[in-house]
C-alpha cells in the first residue's frame, strides 16, 4: 500500500485550505488522504478530479442529473461502471418470489411462495426475499425500493445510455406490485411473510419451501408506522419513477403512497411491528414519517406533505446531550432521515437541512469537530461490522447527490465526489478483491445465500461449491482491517441483500452519470448444469440362482430451477432371453419389494412391443420427493425380481439396467441406465434399443 500522498490528493487537501476553517479541515483532509492514498494510487479519481459542481435542483428539488450523459467517456475509468449496475441490477431477479414471468434472464430461479398469504385469505405472492433467506421483510424491501426509485429520479440518463432503464423499472415493479398487495384495503397493512426463525432453521432453495410462511398484518390498534412511512415513501417514489412511462401505474402507486401516510401518521405507533424482532426492529418511525412526506410532496406538489415533512424534523434522533442532528450514522432500512433532510435541503434550500447534510457527510470524509468515521487500511469507510460496505455505499450516493447539487460548499463538491469513486472502487476491487459477486477476477463464490448455493441436503456442505452464480450480489464486506472471509457461513461478511444492493446500484447509477457509459446488451445468467438432477443410485441387495433383488434409491437434486416432485418413478430394463430359452416368459416372473418409501411396483412390461426386452416401474406417484434434505430429495425402493422357485435359468447379467448397478454390499451409485420419469416422461438416462443389445 503506497502511504504517500498523491498530487490528485494533494490537490484536495490544497481545496481544503481555501474555507475558512482551514487548519481543521486541511488537518482532516490529510487523515483522509492518508488513509485512502491506496484507493488513490488504484484509480484514476481522488478526491480532487471531479471538477466543480455542477447545477441541480432549484427550489422544487428537480435535479439536473437527468438532463443528459456526461462528456466523460468510460474508457479513462479503471472499472466498467455500466457493467457493474448492469450486474447490480439484475441481482433483484434472483431475489424474486412468486410465480415468475416467462422470458426472464436466467434459467436456475423458478416459482417459490404461491401460498404465501393464504393464511390471511389473501394473495401476498410476489416481491423480493430478503437476502439469503426467503423472508419476506417489509421494512428493508420498501427502502431498497425507495433507494432505487430515488435514483431513477436523479440519474434516469444514466439508466437510458446503459440500456438498464427497463430492468430496473421492472424489478422495482415486481416489489411494488407486491407492496400495493400488503394494502387491500385503508387501514389494513400485511408487513411481513415469513416466520424468520423457521425459515433460518432450513437451508435449500426457495422453489421448495415447505415450512408455513405465516403473514403477519397491521390494523389501526396494533400498527407500525415505520414500515408503513417507508413503504409510503418507497410508493411516492416509485410513482415519480413511472411518471413519464406508465402514468396509470404511477397513480395507482401515489394512491398506496398516501393512504399508506395516513395510516401511518394517525397511529405513530410501532406496537403491532413485532413478527422481525430481532432482524428488522425499528429505533422509530419519525425519520419515515419525514422520508415519506418529502417524497410526497415531490409527486404532488403538495405543500400539505412538505409542512408535514418539516413537523416532524423535531423528532429525529440527535447526538448525545445536543440538539444537533445525529450525523455519525448512514443512511439505511432503520435511519432515514439523511436522505430526508437532503431532499428538504434541495426543496426549501434551508440551511438548517444543508448544514446538517455536510455535517453527516464530513463525518464520513473529512472529519467534524473531531469525529471521523474509521476508515480500513486500504480505504473502506467502515461503520458497521455487519454489512459495512451497505452503509458506505449509500453514503457514498447521498455525497454523490449533494455534490451535484448547487447548494453543496464548493470546496466539499471534488471531496465528496471522489470519497464517492473511492468506495465504490473498493467495492470492485481496488484491493485486489472484488466484493460483488460475478464482477472481476476475483470475486465472492461462497456467498451466504440458499438459493445460489442450491444445496439438496439442507446443508451449507452439501455441495462443496454452489451451484450457481449469484451475478450482481454486493455482500456485506470485510472488517475494519479489510480481512474478508469467503464462506458459506460468514453472514455478517459474506451475506447479500436487498437493501446492500440499493444504494450500490444508486451509486453506480450516477458515477455512469457523471463518468460516462455505454450500453450493456444481452445480459443473462444462463448456467449448465453442473450435476445430474434426477437419477437412480442403485447396488444390488441380495441375488440367488433364481432372483436378483436391488436396493435402489430415487434422487431429485434439480436446480435449474429446483423443483418440488410428487410424480416421479423408474424403471428398471431387464432381457428375458434366457427365460424365452429355457421355455419360460415373462409372465412367469414375479415381483416384490422389501423396503419401500412410497412406491409402487409393477410389471414387467414389454419395452415398445419388444419380445426380449421388458421393464419393471417403480412409481412414486403421490409422494413428494425436493431437493431440501436427506430423507426428501432421495427416496429408496428395495424391490426383487423372481423367477420360479428351484429354476436356474434366470440371468440379471445380460439386463440392460444391470450394467453399472454396484456389487452386492457397496454404495449405491448413479446408474444411467435405469431411466427416470415425471408422470410417464423421461427425465433422465437412457432407455435401451427394441432389441436386445
Amino acid at each position: 500500500m503506497r502511504t504517500g500522498v498523491t498530487a490528485q490528493c494533494r490537490c484536495a487537501l490544497g481545496r481544503a485550505r481555501s474555507d475558512l476553517r482551514c487548519v481543521e479541515r486541511a488537518l482532516a483532509a490529510l487523515a483522509l488522504a492518508a488513509s485512502l492514498a491506496a484507493a488513490c494510487s488504484r484509480s484514476s479519481g481522488s478526491f480532487a478530479d471531479a471538477g466543480t459542481a455542477s447545477t441541480a435542483a432549484g427550489e422544487t428539488g428537480k435535479p439536473a442529473g437527468t438532463g443528459g450523459a456526461s462528456a466523460s467517456g468510460p474508457a479513462s475509468e479503471p472499472y466498467s461502471y455500466s457493467e457493474a449496475l448492469a450486474q447490480a441490477i439484475m441481482f433483484y431477479e434472483f431475489q424474486r418470489s412468486g410465480p415468475l414471468p416467462s422470458g426472464q434472464r436466467n434459467n436456475w430461479r423458478g416459482d417459490s411462495g404461491l401460498a404465501d398469504g393464504a393464511d390471511n385469505g389473501v394473495d401476498l405472492t410476489g416481491g423480493w426475499h430478503d437476502a439469503g433467506d426467503h423472508v419476506k421483510f417489509n421494512l428493508p424491501m420498501a427502502y431498497s425500493v425507495a433507494m432505487l426509485a430515488w435514483s431513477v429520479y436523479e440519474y434516469q440518463a444514466a439508466y437510458e445510455q446503459t440500456g438498464q432503464l427497463a430492468a430496473l423499472l421492472d424489478n422495482i415493479k415486481w416489489a411494488t406490485d407486491y407492496l400495493m398487495k400488503c394494502h387491500p384495503s385503508a387501514d389494513v397493512y400485511y408487513y411481513q411473510v415469513g416466520d424468520p426463525n423457521l425459515d433460518h432453521a432450513w437451508w435449500g432453495p426457495a422453489e421448495v419451501m415447505q415450512m408455513q410462511r405465516p403473514s403477519y398484518v397491521l390494523t389501526p390498534t396494533s400498527s407500525g408506522s415505520a414500515v408503513l412511512g417507508e413503504t409510503a415513501a418507497a410508493l411516492a417514489a416509485t410513482s415519480l419513477a413511472f411518471k413519464s412511462s406508465n402514468p396509470d401505474y404511477a397513480g395507482e402507486c401515489l394512491s398506496h403512497a398516501k393512504s399508506l401516510y395516513d395510516f401511518a401518521e394517525s397511529t405513530k405507533s410501532d406496537a403491532g411491528y413485532t413478527a422481525a424482532s430481532g432482524y428488522y426492529s425499528s429505533s422509530g418511525f419519525y425519520d419515515e414519517l419525514s422520508w415519506a412526506a418529502a417524497w410526497l410532496y415531490l409527486a404532488t406538489g403538495d405543500q400539505t406533505y412538505l409542512g408535514k415533512a418539516e413537523q416532524y424534523v423535531s423528532q429525529w434522533p440527535t447526538q448525545q446531550q445536543s440538539t444537533t442532528i445525529a450525523y455519525q450514522w448512514g443512511q439505511c432500512w432503520d435511519d432515514v432521515h439523511y436522505g430526508a433532510q437532503l431532499l428538504l435541503a434541495r426543496i426549501t434550500g434551508k440551511s438548517v437541512y444543508s448544514e446538517s447534510v455536510e455535517r453527516n457527510l464530513d463525518f464520513w470524509t473529512l472529519g467534524y469537530q473531531g469525529n471521523r468515521i474509521a476508515y480500513t487500511p486500504a480505504g473502506l469507510a467502515w461503520l458497521s461490522s455487519w454489512g459495512p460496505l451497505r452503509y458506505a455505499m449509500a453514503t457514498a450516493f447521498l455525497a454523490s447527490v449533494w455534490a451535484d447539487s448547487k447548494l453543496c460548499s464548493q470546496d466539499r463538491v471534488s471531496v465528496y465526489r471522489a470519497f464517492a469513486k473511492a468506495q465504490a472502487d473498493y467495492a470492485l476491487g481496488s484491493t485486489g478483491k472484488s466484493f460483488m459477486v460475478g464482477f472481476g477476477s476475483s470475486y465472492p463464490h461462497h456467498p451466504h445465500h440458499r438459493t445460489a448455493h442450491s444445496s439438496w441436503a439442507n446443508s451449507m456442505t452439501v455441495p462443496a461449491n454452489h451451484r450457481h452464480t449469484l451475478t450482481g450480489a454486493l455482500v456485506g464486506g470485510p472488517d475494519q482491517n479489510d480481512v474478508y472471509t469467503d464462506t458459506i457461513d460468514n453472514y455478517t461478511q459474506n451475506e447479500p441483500a436487498c437493501d446492500y444492493n440499493a444504494g450500490f446500484v444508486a451509486l453506480l447509477a450516477q458515477l455512469t452519470n457523471r463518468l460516462g457509459g455505454s450500453a450493456v446488451p444481452n445480459l443473462a445468467a444462463t448456467e449448465t448444469p453442473s450435476n445430474d438432477e434426477y437419477y437412480v443410485a442403485a447396488a444390488v441387495n441380495a441375488q440367488g440362482p433364481n432372483f436378483i433383488e436391488i436396493r435402489a434409491l430415487l434422487n431429485n437434486q434439480s436446480g435449474w430451477p429446483a423443483h418440488a416432485d410428487d410424480q416421479l418413478s423408474f424403471r428398471y430394463f431387464i432381457d428375458i432371453s434366457e427365460l424365452l430359452a429355457s421355455g419360460a416368459s415373462a409372465a412367469d416372473l414375479t415381483l416384490s419389494t422389501n423396503y419401500n418409501e412410497g412406491a409402487t411396483l409393477s410389471g414387467p412390461f414389454a419395452q415398445n412391443g419388444s419380445p426380449t426386452i421388458y421393464y419393471v416401474t417403480l412409481d412414486f406417484t403421490g409422494t413428494l420427493i425436493y431437493p431440501g434434505g436427506q430423507s426428501a430429495f432421495s427416496k429408496e425402493a428395495q424391490f426383487r425380481i423372481s423367477a420360479p422357485p428351484n429354476t436356474t435359468y434366470f440371468d440379471p447379467s445380460n439386463d440392460w439396467s444391470f450394467a453399472g448397478v454396484a456389487p452386492q454390499g457397496s454404495t449405491p451409485t448413479e446408474n444411467t441406465r435405469i431411466p427416470v420419469y415425471r408422470d410417464g416422461v423421461l427425465l433422465f438416462g437412457q432407455e435401451p434399443p427394441s432389441a436386445p443389445d
